[in-house]
């Protein structure tokens, strides 16, 4: 008798940004003009600034790591990773926190760096988990002191060209909560081929008009991802 042959699940490539994790309470500079929890980015998330007031770079991110550990996965979280039951799920995200990973999902990429990790400053090449505040003179071994592991605006996003293959290999791909105006993680969407389904969740939706095969899913995350499977099960897979 012979074998069934298992189909392979669609591969559903996700790209999130700030809107899904303000629903879990964590504010960031996309909703406070230019502003991170009352700092200019300037201030706190930039080469420059760590080079005139590492101690104050480090107050930041230590009180962000403390954010990110008291929010909780939300529903657009927890739905994205039951997705994986049906699906191929791949999420590359802008974000730093570790949300998805706390609601199940297993296959996550972070452009920007993650808030749970840190580094040398001379060595961007290895990640130590960080769970308590990272303080002044705490030094890594090649001599340099620990920084978050974060991308700050001004520095090269390394994970960028890791990115592309996969968006490129998509069946079906969302949007969720990103203005698309944050370069060059926005640019990542062009390799989304023509013919793929691209799930757009927003309360406003960015500028997508270039694309094809757009579905606008005029909704907060949490409401946007509910209504995305909805939708999922009542459209043949690619």
């Amino acid at each position: 008798m012979a074998k069934a042959v298992k189909t392979p699940k669609p591969k559903l490539v996700v790209l999130t940004g700030a809107g899904i994790s303000a629903e879990s309470g964590l504010r960031t500079f996309r909703d406070t003009d230019g502003l991170w929890e009352g700092y200019n980015i300037e201030d706190v998330a930039t080469p420059g600034a760590w080079r005139k007031d590492r101690q104050l770079v480090l107050n930041f991110y230590n009180e962000r790591r403390k954010d990110v550990q008291a929010a909780k996965p939300n529903a657009a979280h927890i739905a994205l990773a039951e997705l994986q039951a049906d699906y191929d799920v791949y999420i590359i995200t802008q974000n730093i926190d570790d949300l998805h990973e706390r609601a199940g999902s297993k296959q996550v990429m972070h452009l920007h760096g993650e808030i749970m990790k840190m580094r040398s400053e001379k060595d961007a090449t290895k990640f130590y988990p960080i769970k308590e505040d990272i303080q002044l003179g705490h030094i890594a071994a090649d001599g340099s002191q620990y920084r978050p592991h974060v991308v700050w605006f001004e520095e090269p996003v390394p994970m960028i060209e890791a990115a592309i293959p996969i968006m490129y290999d998509a069946d079906i791909f969302v949007l969720i909560g990103t203005s698309l105006a944050v370069y060059p993680a926005a640019g990542l969407v062009d390799y989304v081929r023509e013919r793929v389904p691209k799930y757009v969740i927003d309360k406003v939706i960015p500028e997508v008009k270039r694309y094809k095969n757009v579905i606008p899913i005029v909704m907060p995350a949490t409401e946007g991802v509910i209504e995305l499977k909805k939708l999922l099960l009542t459209t043949p897979n690619p």
